[in-house]
């Protein structure tokens, strides 16, 4: 009788059993490789809600500070630029768009925190 039990267990796997070893040689779990596929989904959908948050919030924004903050991070798939050549762009100092950048920043922080 015990032989057919311990028959059906040797077809199972724990999931904190060790399966191998990485690089550094740390022992590598099955249930490591399934939570790391599981991360990168839940950081994806969080990331994909931030953006459709932040989308949301640049409404309060004029839209000097709107291009500038798109032109400095890259929003709307636009090329990231230095504060340097935004101020090139538009025509006013790199110390002038810092400026504007901060503002605008401190204005989606007040209104990312309030919702």
């Amino acid at each position: 009788m015990h032989l057919r039990s311990t028959k059906r267990s040797r077809k199972e796997v724990n999931l904190f059993d060790p399966i191998g070893c990485d690089r550094e040689g740390n022992e590598i779990t099955l249930m490591d490789i399934l939570s790391s596929e599981r991360d990168e989904v839940v950081d994806s959908v969080v990331l994909r809600l931030d953006r459709t948050k932040l989308a949301d919030k640049l409404s309060c924004l004029t839209k000097r500070e709107r291009l500038v903050l798109e032109l400095r991070f890259g929003l709307g798939n636009r090329e990231r630029l230095t504060q340097r050549q935004i101020g090139r762009q538009l025509g006013i100092s790199r110390s002038y768009v810092s400026r504007i950048e901060k503002k605008a920043l401190g204005k989606l922080l007040s209104e990312m925190g309030s919702s």
